[in-house]
């Protein structure tokens, strides 16, 4: 018995590890290329490579990128043990701040331990139950004004139209419609995201020009500016906008945000709110596409609903919603999370020095056999009542991350989420090859290379189905 599959073993009886040994050593072969080590390896296929770091090595696999030692965390007990991060071994901040730093800096996601509580303590105040329901009342005419000009379209780039729709939601719901001055604007701001987004794969990690990094520093400099510029207005009226949110809430202890403060943390839920639902929604376009009973189960509970449901009804979208979670399994919007240690550790009886940074591979829990039925195979079933296959382990399904870091915002992604889905399968009906298998890019997000196109029918007069 290989020590991999004893360990394993000895997890699966609930005995306790043998003293801690060190990370296992790294293959010559899976030193990869000089300087680059394995990033590319990740960027072709990142499933291929954690299913590779998993058999080889187990729960903790050694990963070689940029001439840095790190370490692959895989499988949901790795995970679980990271993200819990109980003994605050794990930090985020200089993890993402080597990928994405200089343009989400102070954004929750790179915050750690006391300042990342005081913060998230403030900015949960954006997110309460009376606060979703207004922004579910208010996202409906926003999603009907980005669907008007949508028609029957035999090519449909979905993944594109949904990004700008997503980014027009956040506009209205964040900031109100502040937003909402010329195309032209809009356009120019989704560009900048997309460049501080896809920062994560720049190989010149500074600002030098004609680089990712470089068309990034440029990017973070305009959502500055846009921001800035609403700022004054915001502080001086209060609005059921997030944007005014964040320039008002106060705890009890008179703890608020500044300037710095709002601005920072709206670049980053702006950028998390469009670039997620994005990548979901359009996941689920493509398997409703291609699951036409599907798709029909789905489009006769939308149409039970009025166009404009409110947020306790789109949460009874329970066809939806099996849907939206399948989706999220076979295609985490964020398949690896990135960590720090500030101190030694162990996980999974083994030993992770300081100054290690940790890949956490929440896209494997979600594929492997010991969890899930037909791992790759499209199945929302797996998550009906009568089965529940993501109960097989708490962290079998981890698309939000978990512990103090898990998404703030995930009760308003579902939300988003059903309420276009809620639209789309009132006023279309759309088809894709079975055989379609989406090039995706995963040098940052993984997002459609080709668009996912979509053979798209309107069955409902434009502003005929409201």
């Amino acid at each position: 018995m290989s020590q991999v599959t004893a360990e394993r073993t000895r997890q699966r009886r609930g005995e306790g590890p043998r003293a801690a040994r060190p990370i296992p050593a790294l293959d010559p072969g899976d030193r990869g290329l000089p300087v680059f080590g394995r990033i590319f390896d990740y960027a072709k296929d990142p499933v291929a490579l954690m299913r590779h770091q998993w058999e080889t090595y187990g729960p903790v696999a050694p990963f070689n990128a940029f001439t840095t030692d790190a370490v692959m965390l895989l499988g949901p007990d790795a995970c679980e043990e990271a993200l819990t991060n109980r003994d605050k071994a794990f930090a985020n901040g200089p993890a993402w701040g080597q990928i994405v730093g200089p343009f989400f800096t102070r954004g929750l996601m790179l915050m750690d331990f006391e300042e990342h509580h005081g913060h998230r303590r403030i900015m949960q105040e954006a997110f309460t139950r009376t606060r979703l329901e207004s922004y579910a009342e208010a996202m409906h005419p926003a999603i009907a004004r980005g669907m008007d000009e949508w028609g029957s379209d035999a090519a449909f780039p979905a993944y594109p139209r949904l990004k700008q729709l997503t980014l027009d939601i956040a506009a209205d719901i964040f900031m109100g419609g502040a937003a909402d001055h010329t195309r032209a604007e809009m356009d120019r701001v989704n560009r900048a995201f997309i460049a501080c987004v896809q920062a994560a794969a720049g190989i010149v990690r500074a600002d030098v020009p004609l680089t990712r990094w470089g068309r990034a520093f440029r990017g973070r400099r305009v959502l500055e500016e846009f921001l800035r510029h609403y700022l004054p207005a915001k502080r001086a009226e209060r609005t059921d906008d997030i944007f005014s949110v964040l320039c008002h809430i106060e705890t009890e202890d008179g703890d608020r945000f500044s300037d710095d403060d709002v601005v920072n943390h709206m670049i980053f839920l702006m950028m998390a709110a469009h670039d997620t639902s994005t990548i979901t929604t359009s996941t689920m376009l493509q398997y409703l596409g291609q699951h036409p009973e599907w798709q029909e189960r789905c489009r006769a509970e939308a149409l039970a609903l009025g166009p404009e449901p409110t947020l306790a009804e789109l949460e009874g979208l329970e066809s939806i919603d099996l849907v939206m979670r399948e989706a999220l399994r076979l295609r985490a919007p964020v398949p690896m999370l990135s960590r720090h240690t500030v101190k030694d550790t162990v996980v999974q009886g083994v030993r992770i020095p300081a100054g290690t940074d940790a890949m956490v591979c929440v896209q494997w829990s979600h594929l492997m056999e010991e969890y899930w039925t037909n791992p790759f195979v499209f199945d929302p079933e797996r998550f009906g009542p009568r089965r529940r296959e993501d109960k097989s382990h708490r962290y079998a399904w981890e698309p939000f991350g978990g512990g103090v870091h898990k998404c703030i915002g995930l009760y308003f992604a579902g939300m988003e989420i059903k309420a276009i889905m809620l639209r789309m399968l009132r006023e279309y009906r759309w088809s894709v090859p079975p055989g379609y298998v989406v090039p995706l890019d995963n040098h940052s997000l993984p997002f459609p290379k080709d668009g996912q196109p979509l053979d798209l029918v309107r069955t409902a007069p434009t502003g005929g189905a409201r």
